[in-house]
């Protein structure tokens, strides 16, 4: 036995780092997971008051007063007979709309109240509607083609089995041999040679190949039997640029390779100009996964009157939160039974950590945001070339918390600016010192190389080492290799492949 002190970690504790963790549309998952599973846990629409409970709708007394209270479409539908029954139809027209727009039920032979009906849609039906439907893969896509291709029944099943090994850059890098291995039905390498040539017929040009050169070379036959599409192309040339030289044209060695094809440069650029629409990746054309949409945490503007940039937290779910009045007095009533007085406290406890974890989430990004802001008034004044070092450690000691929640809480933030949507992790950089001892952060010295590289002879390029003496005249001491993963990080081509002929 032993007597010891130990930091633990409450539930509560556990659940505020998970919220203040998650990004903007997880956050509203996870609500929306605790709204189905917590009864007490309610969402409202407007600027309502939390606190005092919804009114239920009045009983009935009897069947005039029932009827006074129903609009015109929730009258029973009476056919007159002394008419042209216009009217009823109208009004059955109406009930269709009312019954399209809105999620009705009814209780016995009571009526809903019309005042639960407000026009509106309903906001999940619409979600749900509105939302985009999976996109064709390009298996399913491949498929689609080949129930259409004439062959024997041996080569169909044996290119069923090649697009399954079709991966998603269109390419297939299984050998025939192994994939015959693997076949359990019995089909001969003959088969599969044929299904591989009717499979690279299909849309998109370029499927199916074992390599780059073949998939070009496949791209380039489609261009070819298209009149349209073949004029200006010069295909002897570009079948011998990919045939031969495409490490060549990678190294940019035009040189070299005029003088092996005994063809002026002019000509070999044209017909690089004509192979850049090639796409080394067909497969990415069907099925290609949609970029993840970004949803700003807050909003940065500035105020003219104070000239003070201010922040505006978007979609705070917080106000909109809150634990439903009916609940909360069945909680008070004592006459209710033990087993509900304690599932209602249970669910009530859950709720109201949710609600304040996530208001301490709010809470704590809007400070961290203010911070990163006054640190970085610069970058929103002037751009990213006058981006500050601002470590995590600096913002946690400003604010008084540690530097992991710091981490947490610009975990998958971004924030919409005066300079475009920047996620909040950007802020946060080391750097270095230029000749005047100011500050910048790498993100800013990468700025600064860029800017260098731009404004280069494209006939004469600028070597690292040049690139280095710039920066050095700017203020900025940099090593050859520092520039160079720097230029490696930014997708910048080396000098000689940059150069222009």
């Amino acid at each position: 036995m032993r007597q010891e002190m130990r930091q633990l970690l409450t539930p509560r504790m556990i659940q505020s780092m998970e919220i203040l963790q998650l990004p903007l549309m997880a956050l509203e998952e996870r609500i929306e997971e605790e709204l189905q599973s917590n009864p007490v846990l309610e969402l409202r629409d407007g600027n309502g008051d939390a606190n005092s409970p919804e009114p239920a709708p009045a009983p009935d007394e009897d069947a005039a007063h029932h009827k006074d209270q129903f609009s015109e479409e929730e009258q029973a539908l009476v056919v007159k007979e002394n008419s042209d029954q216009s009217e009823d139809f109208d009004r059955l027209s109406k009930l269709s709309e009312y019954l399209e727009n809105e999620e009705f039920a009814t209780n016995g032979s009571h009526f809903r109240h019309p005042s639960s009906y407000d026009g509106e849609r309903d906001k999940k039906m619409d979600a749900m509607n509105n939302t985009a439907a999976r996109g064709q893969t390009l298996v399913e896509h491949l498929l689609d083609q080949w129930a259409f291709v004439e062959c024997s029944t041996s080569v169909r099943k044996a290119g069923q089995t090649l697009i399954n090994y079709v991966d998603a850059e269109g390419y297939l890098r299984v050998k025939l041999e192994d994939i015959q291995k693997e076949s359990q039905t019995p089909l001969t390498p003959a088969d599969f040679q044929e299904a591989l040539r009717l499979l690279q017929t299909l849309e998109p040009p370029g499927i199916g190949a074992r390599d780059l050169q073949e998939c070009l070379l496949l791209q380039l036959a489609a261009i070819e039997e298209d009149a349209e599409l073949a004029t200006g192309h010069d295909f002897v040339l570009e079948r011998a640029l990919i045939t031969d030289h495409l490490k060549d044209l990678e190294m940019n060695r035009y040189p070299q390779i005029s003088r092996k094809l005994a063809r002026p440069i002019e000509e070999i650029q044209r017909a690089v100009r004509h192979l850049a629409r090639l796409t080394p990746f067909p497969g990415k054309l069907i099925g290609g996964e949609d970029a993840p949409p970004i949803t700003p945490d807050a909003l940065i503007y500035l105020d003219p009157e104070t000239n003070r940039y201010e922040i505006e937290m978007t979609h705070d779910p917080a106000p909109n939160l809150y634990i439903s009045g009916m609940y909360r007095k069945m909680l008070k009533d004592r006459t209710q039974d033990k087993k509900t007085r304690e599932f209602l406290s249970n669910n009530v406890r859950s709720a109201r950590w949710l609600i304040e974890s996530i208001e301490q989430r709010r809470g704590t990004i809007l400070r961290v945001i203010r911070a990163v802001v006054d640190a970085q008034r610069e970058f929103f004044d002037k751009g990213a070339e006058f981006l500050r070092p601002l470590p995590m450690i600096q913002v946690a000691d400003q604010l008084g918390i540690h530097v992991a929640t710091v981490s947490r809480a610009v975990s998958e933030k971004w924030i919409q600016t005066p300079r475009g949507v920047f996620p909040l992790r950007r802020f946060f950089s080391g750097g270095t010192t230029d000749a005047d001892g100011q500050d910048m952060s790498w993100d800013a010295v990468k700025e600064k190389l860029k800017m260098i590289i731009g404004n280069e002879d494209p006939l004469s390029p600028l070597s690292d080492d040049e690139i280095v003496d710039q920066l050095k005249a700017q203020g900025i001491v940099l090593a050859r290799r520092t520039v160079a993963k720097y230029r490696k990080i930014l997708h910048i081509a080396t000098a000689r492949q940059r150069r222009k002929f």
